[in-house]
């Protein structure tokens, strides 16, 4: 598996339907993609009546079965498209440690992103321990999906739960609305 992630900021005066609109119009494609277990069609928008934001941002995040699919959406001309409206974005990219998608997980409209540093005192079993206790306390909250994944390049762990209401977000994490949950091809005998 893969969790992979790129944000695009945008100004504070961007009219955010357009991100919206991009989500309604273009969501669906991404649906049984290969190799994709779901694309979180992910923005934070400053003016959200719902969960306001300290900035606007639209923020797609993935998780995926395989590298092959990963590097069969990164070639595709969807992204190509991507990159034409917004840039060629620094695409995250990160191993998960645990990951648990719920059979609800369609009723998710919210997402909660934070990355913190991983100590080097900290040995690794001890850290896929710390992770299998905050996934089994995330899904006790109601997560409808929890990823805890890290880089071993930066050192970077990462942990991301959808939800189906927004929570309360501690000050190290970003909170999302989700406008689209895409859900690659359907695997013979997964959960």
């Amino acid at each position: 598996m893969i969790a992979m992630n790129y944000r695009f900021v945008l100004p504070a005066d961007y009219d955010m339907a357009v991100i919206r609109q991009r989500i309604a119009s273009k969501g669906h494609l991404l649906d049984g993609f290969p190799e994709l277990v779901f694309k979180a069609w992910l923005y934070a928008d400053i003016h959200s009546q719902t969960w306001p934001a300290t900035q606007n941002v639209y923020a797609p995040f993935y998780l995926w079965r395989g590298s092959g699919g990963m590097r069969q959406f990164l070639c595709s001309p969807g992204f190509a498209a991507l990159q034409g409206d917004f840039g060629r974005p620094d695409v995250l990219s990160w191993i998960p440690l645990y990951q648990h998608v719920g059979t609800s997980v369609q009723q998710a409209r919210f997402a909660v992103r934070e990355l913190s540093a991983i100590p080097s005192s900290l040995a690794l079993a001890g850290l896929e321990q710390q992770q299998q206790q905050w996934l089994d306390t995330q899904q006790q909250r109601g997560a409808l999906a929890s990823i805890s994944a890290f880089d071993p390049q930066h050192w970077q762990l990462l942990r991301f739960t959808l939800w189906a209401a927004p929570v309360e977000l501690q000050p190290q994490q970003e909170g999302y609305e989700l406008g689209y949950l895409a859900q690659g091809q359907a695997v013979s005998g997964a959960a």
